[in-house]
């Protein structure tokens, strides 16, 4: 305690002389911190088979069932309490465990949802899928949720032998890459009684940030277009087709485009076109993503779209219908919690990379064409406030949360930096010792924040006056659905049903194998064909 109280008056200080807080905090955690680091090193070959599991499921969105029973299982035999089809998400859990009476209540998350077409061998740095035309996780979902557990494990034996009284939740980002989860979550109290929510991601450097990022908040909707089918070349003037409806709304928004604010972004795809050429469609839908940087603009885009598929379907003589599939709000995060956490980043470090995984990396950026071949980053970056206009750019429905309860997400070195994101070559470095490495450092910096929060009431003072003197003070939170509102459950269910059975033949064994590498036959570090052949396998079974 006398440790974490040093280095709080050291933040303090350094603040109210106008420096960097973490430039003048002290370079080793001692006290409770450092009893926090040794929990979560004791910890690390749980981290590492957690992390190598979810890699292998690689399940999509709102299907992670292999993924959820796992998680939960684990969790429950550690003493937790889960409660399981949270919100009407079959794999949306919660799970808490209480020590004492009162204390804070601190909430832990991470998404575990995967991207399709994105398998992918780890620790190969080329193109080689596990299972062709399958899902992976090719944005490195599988790894947040073992800096979460081993973190949260080791700050729980804390509270035991310290007797620090609070309550400990986990709980998973569901179908992130739809943005179809954490707003049902908010919207159903997951989060009413929190008073901190510590978010983890995947990155290739440790890192947070405060205020609003870049990035956008977005509204995705489907539009079902509804007609009258006839035969296409014998009595087309019969028909009104849905598919007319669905190619003018789209055309319609691409005009539109022009005249909106440059920083939007919006996109759609065609998900049902009819059934073949000869008949005119009934029924037809297209499904777009309305993103901005503010709920105004989000709200504007929507209702131009809507009045587009309304005059859409005057023109072809169809009716339209619409679904909210999901939501983001814009993301706002914690000013003090993120000061707070970045003081543990400076004390934590890099992890230290050996010459192997240093190879590696570059191996991977040079076969990516990355614009730098430098490999792993070696400088943890500066916390910088946020800029005075953020720019567009992806959507998290983390946010959703953040405009809930004081939020903030931590980023740590799991991934390899210049790659292109939702995508294979995302997937290579998730099950390899860089991952390993980063998920136990991402876990050190989430363990002493929770310790932060927890004996620290001023902090946690601190974190609830921004959010509401400054984040909320003009601007509230604004949801996208309804109190009648349900999940797409439909969506993926198709991909995964035909995939799961081929996907579970590459399940981790950890009974038998050290690591998933192992088990596939993979030689670390592979850096050309050549190492395949003269490898351990194939990287087959």
């Amino acid at each position: 305690m006398r440790g974490a109280r040093l280095i709080h008056g050291l933040i303090a200080i350094a603040c109210a002389a106008g420096l960097p807080a973490a430039a003048s905090a002290q370079s080793k955690p001692s006290g409770l911190k450092a009893r926090a680091i040794s929990g979560v090193e004791a910890r690390a070959k749980l981290a590492q088979v957690v992390n190598d599991s979810v890699f292998s499921f690689a399940e999509l969105g709102l299907h992670e069932t292999e993924t959820s029973r796992y998680l939960t299982e684990l969790l429950e035999k550690e003493g937790f309490t889960v409660e399981r089809g949270v919100s009407g998400l079959p794999t949306g859990w919660v799970a808490r465990w209480t020590h004492g009476s009162g204390g804070p209540v601190i909430a832990v998350g991470s998404d575990i949802d995967g991207i399709p077409k994105a398998s992918q061998k780890p620790g190969i740095p080329w193109h080689d899928p596990m299972v062709p035309g399958g899902p992976g996780h090719g944005e490195g979902h599988n790894s947040g949720q073992a800096v979460n557990i081993v973190a949260a494990l080791a700050v729980k034996e804390l509270m035991q032998k310290e007797n620090i009284a609070g309550t400990l939740v986990l709980w998973p980002g569901v179908a992130e890459e739809l943005l179809a989860g954490k707003a049902y979550f908010v919207r159903d109290g997951v989060f009413k009684d929190v008073d901190a929510v510590l978010f983890t991601h995947v990155s290739n450097n440790l890192g947070t940030a405060y205020g609003q990022p870049g990035g956008t908040g977005l509204v995705s909707v489907e539009y079902t277009f509804s007609g009258e089918s006839a035969h296409s070349a014998g009595a087309p003037w019969r028909g009104k087709s849905a598919l007319d409806g669905v190619m003018l709304m789209g055309t319609g928004w691409d005009f539109r485009r022009e005249h909106l604010r440059p920083e939007q972004r919006s996109h759609y795809v065609i998900t049902d076109g009819g059934d073949q050429p000869n008949v005119v469609p009934q029924r037809a839908s297209i499904w777009f993503y309305f993103r901005e940087i503010g709920f105004d603009g989000i709200k504007k885009n929507f209702e131009i779209g809507n009045t587009i598929a309304d005059a859409a379907a005057k023109m072809t003589d169809t009716t339209v219908t619409r679904r909210i599939l999901g939501t983001a709000a814009p993301r706002h995060f914690n000013k003090p919690m993120a000061e707070a956490a970045y003081a543990n980043i400076r004390m934590v470090g890099l992890p230290q990379w050996s010459a192997d995984d240093q190879a590696f990396a570059k191996a991977v950026q040079t076969n990516l064409k990355a614009e730098k071949v430098e490999g792993l980053a070696t400088k943890i970056e500066d916390l910088k406030p946020p800029v005075e206009n953020p720019p567009s750019g992806g959507s998290d429905d983390i946010g959703d949360v953040a405009w809930t309860v004081p939020t903030i997400t931590i980023g740590y070195p799991s991934n390899i930096p210049g790659l292109p994101g939702h995508n294979w070559s995302n997937a290579i470095a998730m099950a390899t010792p860089i991952a390993h490495k980063g998920v136990v450092a991402g876990a050190k910096v989430m363990a002493m924040t929770m310790i932060d929060l927890l004996t620290k009431p001023e902090l946690l003072k601190a974190s609830k006056a921004y959010f509401t003197d400054v984040q909320t003070k003009n601007q509230k939170y604004v949801s996208m659905i309804s109190a009648t509102d349900k999940p797409a459950l439909e969506l993926n269910a198709d991909i995964m049903a035909r995939f799961k059975p081929e996907l579970s033949k590459y399940y981790y064994q950890p009974e038998r194998y050290g690591t998933y590498l192992e088990q596939l036959g993979i030689k670390w570090p592979t850096l050309t064909k050549a190492d395949v052949a003269k490898g351990t396998g194939d990287g087959g079974q």
